[in-house]
Formats: structure tokens, C-alpha cells, sequence
């Protein structure tokens, strides 16, 4: 085994799973009526020993008969009483566990959501999918199952040690000598298991994310004959997750018969003292009876309280994994600035941008944009357009410099306020699993049908959904597939005009368009950019020509800015780009 983890460590999980049972605590009707279950079900053990001793020694008795009635129906009120408390307490600890569960997905899922754009550049999608499916289960096995065993085993220990001090106390101590070695064991697992627990975690988020990629790009790992090389990794992968699994069986396997045998040498000390003429003095059958089942049922809860250690390791280690993720920062949102509907000006004033400290991806950028107009961003890829219109809506934060929206930085406006003024159509489309309506209407389902219509034709999109046999009902499947590329990207479109905010942003909107659909979506465009400060972003010059302004990037800067006409008398880098592209289509 590698060396003992450290005393922080140990703290730590400590702090983690106080932190945890926050979680569970918080339904104290449900714990109360548990904890009153586990009881019951505790206390039925010492007392089916008492029943029995009182049995064996009223068959001596000169209440017999009565005895021999009244024996029953305490046997048959112990098994319902035993009954009723594991009834009591396995229904209430598998409900604070649903509960636990139930809680923390509605939590991740609220924090994902509120999460900044540059958490998710730098996370697997896959690992956050472990962490919301299979670190949340070992979660909630260590709130809820492992509380199950220590309350009941652990009141059952108990309740048998008070029956043996009872009988003889001085023998009882005797047994509990063998506690501090018990707890040294224990303790040194610990450690361990908490440790196998989280790299098991980490190669289980692993095996989720490459499980994703296969399916995602299923076409392209058969189109480029990657099936090897995928199953090689996913085989890889795998088999280190057995590699965990299988150390922390090793030391849940080995501690807990080291345990166990312990417990049993101790008991059978015990049992041999017993049987000592000193004991017989003074007591009778059934006293002897009910000390020897006593210290021999003892040895059941105990072990199973040493193998709940696994559980609540590993539930300390998803816990880290959860916890970390809930404490990551969210989108800031300190401004407080509200309005109806901006005019739509937008000014960039000396912007500087970097998604980290090694290079600026946005260099002392200063445009202004008056209400209406429409701005065209060309340059080569990585210039620094997406960049820019990304700052708008605030998926990022910009270094230095300020951007003003109707005169009023950008960061002074409540964020839900600020991206409601806002329509967006990426590069990358995104429609969700569900119809077409729904699509359209994403994130406000209260449009009516006729609305949706309306965005659907000036889309260009209802000569695809009107062959669909249920029309706007038709569901889009999962990623979309059931559609082609133009298709959903007019999808896009159409959900970005319904929203009808002041300011649209057209990042490449329609690259996957075909030339006859580019052409409609052209028309349409030109009635909905009236009176909307619009932001295009295109490669193709074609689409931008009747912009109010052309802006050129180039390294993070803007190098040219002008209509059309201007640009190209300048013979500068958009002249240039424009006679490349216009031979290329010449070919």
C-alpha cells in the first residue's frame, strides 16, 4: 500500500462530510422518524435475548402455564415491533437519500447554468455529466445508507453492551479493550479508501466523456476507420477504473476480516470468563443464556460498521468532486441597471480582451455603432470577430477598455436584463431535444402559434417544416440529427428573430446554407434589420456587401473600416480579401 494519507487530509474529509450531512438533516421529520425506526429495530435484538433467558428459566418456574402463553405472543410482539422499526428506518433513509440526490442535481443544474463561459473551455462535458449521474449516487449512498448502518448497527453495539454490563460489567470492559485497535484499523482505511474513491471518480469521468465522443461522433470515427483507436482508449480507460475498484475491494476486503477476527477474539475471551465457575454464582440459566447470545450477536453490527467505511469514503471523495463544482464562482452579476428595450448604440472604447495571460485575443478595439445599423466583422479566422460580439452580451469579460450599450457600461446592467435585449445565432447551432415549436420558441414557451409561423417563414424555414408530417409538432431528435445542417441553422434564425431583441448578432448565421436558401434568408434579413443594431459576422464578402459599415480584424484589431464601395477604392485588406474570393468563385 502507498503511504498514509496525512492528518489534513483526514480533516478535511471531516469537513467534507459535516458539510454533507447538512443535506440530510434538513428534513428533520423524516431523520426523527427514522432515527425513532432504528430504535425499535435496535432494541428488538436485546430484547429477543431477554425473551429467551426468560423462557429457559420459566420452564423451572411455577408459572408454567402462564409462561407458556404469554412466551408467544412476546416472541410474535418482538418480530412486528422489529419489523415495524426496520420498515420505519429503511424507508425514511431511502427517501432522505432520494432527497439528497434530488437536491444536489437541482443544484448542479443551477450552477451550470450560472457557471461563465470560460469554466466550460477549460471542462470535459463528459466528466460534468459524472459528476451530476455518478458522483452524486456515491453521495448519497454515504448520507443516507451509511447513516443507516451506523444508527442501526450502531444502536444495536449499544444496546447488547448495556444488556452485558447489566449481567456483568467488569467482564463487559474486558471486552471493550479491543476498541483503540479496532479504530486504529479502521481509521488507517480510511485513508485509503478515500483516495481509491476519487481516482476512481476521476477514470469514471473519463470513460464518460470518451462514451460521448463515440456517440457524437460516431460518422467520423467510422469515416477516418478510428474504431481501433477509439476502443483502445475506452479500453484503457476502463481498465484503470477496474484498477480502482479492485485497490479499494483490496483494502475494504482486507480490513474488514482483520476486524472481524478482532471482534472475535475478543468475544470468544469473553465467552470463555463466562464460562468460569465464578460466573454460574449467583446466576441463573437464562442469565447465562442471554449474556453468551448477547456477546455472540455482537460480532454482526460490528462488522458491518466497519464495512460502511468504504461507503462513506467514497462518498467523501464524490463530495470534494460535487462541493468543488458548487464553489466554483459564478457569472458575476453585480450590476443592477434594467430597461424595457435599449435603442441598440454599442461603442467599444480602447478594448482589450484575453482568454488568458499569454496572448490578447482583442487589442485597444474602439467602435461606435448607432442604433440601426448594420456592421459587418471580416478577417481571418482567430482576428478576433466572435471575440468581440461575445463581449456584448458578457460571456466574457473584458481586461481593460469599457463597452457602453446606450451610453451605460455594459456591466451596469442586471445580466438577465442585458441578454434579453439580445439575439444570437452562433456558428455552432445548438436546438435541444424536443419539436420544432419548442426550438423556435426556446426559453419562453408563452409565443403564440401564429408568432411562430410568422419567425419560421422569414427564416425560410416553414418550406422544410410544412413537409414534415407533423409540421411545427415534429420532433428535431436528439442534437438535432433528424435534421440536415441548413435546416437547423435556419432553425437558429428563426428562434433568434421570434425573440425580436434590438440588438442581433449573426455569428456566420448562414454558412450551412445552400445558395437558394442563402438567397431567401437575404430577403428576410433585409426586413429585419430595419430599425436593429446588427452585428454580422461572415467569411463569404457576398453576405456583407449591404452593410452599413464593414469592419476589418486582423490580429485582434480593427485594421479598416467603411461601406462596401469605400473598402474596395482603398485596394487595402479587404480589396485584397474580396479579389481572392471573388477568382476562387471565377474557378
Amino acid at each position: 500500500m502507498a503511504a498514509q494519507p496525512d492528518r489534513s487530509s483526514l480533516r478535511r474529509g471531516w469537513v467534507l462530510y459535516r458539510r454533507l450531512l447538512t443535506y440530510v438533516i434538513g428534513n428533520k421529520a423524516v431523520m426523527i422518524t427514522g432515527l425513532l425506526g432504528f430504535v425499535i429495530f435496535a432494541a428488538s435484538g436485546p430484547a429477543a435475548t431477554q425473551w429467551l433467558g426468560w423462557t429457559l428459566d420459566s420452564i423451572s418456574s411455577e408459572n408454567y402455564e402462564q409462561a407458556r402463553i404469554l412466551s408467544p405472543i412476546i416472541c410474535l410482539a418482538i418480530a412486528f415491533g422489529r419489523g415495524i422499526g426496520s420498515f420505519l428506518g429503511g424507508y425514511s433513509m431511502a427517501y432522505l437519500a432520494q432527497h439528497v440526490m434530488h437536491r444536489l442535481r437541482c443544484e448542479l443544474g443551477k450552477k451550470l447554468v450560472g457557471l461563465p463561459a470560460s469554466f466550460f473551455d477549460r471542462q470535459a462535458g463528459g466528466r460534468l455529466v459524472s459528476k451530476v449521474t455518478y458522483d452524486v449516487q456515491q453521495i448519497a449512498g454515504a448520507a443516507s445508507e451509511a447513516i443507516t448502518v451506523a444508527f442501526r448497527e450502531g444502536l444495536t453495539v449499544i444496546f447488547y453492551l448495556a444488556q452485558l454490563f447489566l449481567i456483568d460489567w467488569q467482564l463487559t470492559l474486558t471486552f471493550l479493550i479491543i476498541s483503540p485497535l479496532v479504530g486504529g484499523i479502521v481509521s488507517l482505511a480510511s485513508g485509503y479508501f478515500r483516495r481509491y474513491s476519487s481516482q476512481m471518480q476521476d477514470s469514471m469521468g473519463e470513460v464518460t466523456q470518451i462514451a460521448s465522443e463515440t456517440i457524437k461522433g460516431h460518422k467520423v470515427i467510422r469515416t477516418f476507420n478510428a474504431e481501433k483507436m477509439v476502443n483502445d482508449k475506452l479500453t484503457s480507460t476502463s481498465e484503470r477504473n477496474r484498477h480502482q475498484n479492485m485497490k479499494l475491494e483490496l483494502t475494504r476486503n482486507t480490513s474488514t476480516p482483520i476486524v472481524q477476527m478482532i471482534v472475535a477474539m475478543g468475544l470468544a475471551f469473553l465467552v470463555w470468563l463466562a464460562m468460569s465457575p465464578e460466573f454460574f454464582a449467583g446466576r441463573s440459566p437464562g442469565e447465562f443464556v442471554i449474556f453468551l447470545s448477547a456477546a455472540g450477536l455482537l460480532a454482526k453490527p460490528i462488522r458491518q460498521l466497519t464495512q460502511i467505511n468504504a461507503v462513506i469514503q467514497r462518498g467523501i471523495a464524490a463530495s470534494a468532486s460535487i462541493f468543488d463544482l458548487l464553489d466554483e464562482p459564478s457569472e458575476p452579476n453585480r450590476g443592477q441597471h434594467a430597461v424595457r428595450r435599449i435603442d441598440g448604440s454599442v461603442e467599444f472604447k480602447d478594448v482589450w480582451f484575453s482568454y488568458n495571460e499569454s496572448s490578447f485575443a482583442l487589442k485597444g478595439v474602439s467602435v461606435k455603432v448607432e442604433p440601426g445599423q448594420t456592421v459587418a466583422l471580416v478577417g481571418k479566422s482567430g482576428s478576433g470577430k466572435s471575440s468581440l460580439v461575445n463581449l456584448i452580451p458578457r460571456f466574457y469579460q473584458h481586461n481593460r477598455g469599457s463597452i457602453l450599450l446606450d451610453g451605460i457600461e455594459v456591466d451596469e446592467y442586471e445580466l438577465s436584463n442585458l441578454r434579453g435585449q439580445i439575439s444570437l445565432v452562433t456558428q455552432q447551432v445548438v436546438l435541444f431535444d424536443g419539436t420544432i415549436a419548442e426550438n423556435i420558441a426556446y426559453g419562453n414557451p408563452h409565443y403564440s402559434l401564429d408568432a411562430i409561423k410568422d419567425a419560421a417563414g422569414a427564416a425560410h424555414a416553414m418550406e422544410f417544416i410544412s413537409k414534415l408530417e407533423s409540421g411545427l409538432d415534429a420532433q428535431v431528435g436528439d442534437d438535432a440529427s433528424l435534421l440536415s445542417g441548413g435546416q437547423r441553422q435556419r432553425l437558429a434564425i428563426a428562434r433568434a428573430l421570434l425573440k425580436n431583441a434590438p440588438v442581433l448578432i449573426l455569428d456566420e448565421a448562414t454558412s450551412a446554407l445552400d445558395a437558394e436558401s442563402e438567397k431567401f434568408i437575404h430577403l428576410a434579413l433585409q426586413k429585419l434589420i430595419k430599425n436593429r443594431t446588427t452585428f454580422i459576422i461572415a467569411h463569404r464578402l457576398s453576405t456583407v456587401e449591404r452593410a452599413d459599415v464593414i469592419m476589418v480584424m486582423e490580429h485582434g484589431r480593427v485594421v479598416e473600416s467603411g461601406t462596401h464601395t469605400e473598402l474596395l477604392s482603398r485596394s487595402g485588406h479587404y480589396a485584397r480579401m474580396h479579389e481572392i474570393q471573388s477568382s476562387n468563385q471565377e474557378k
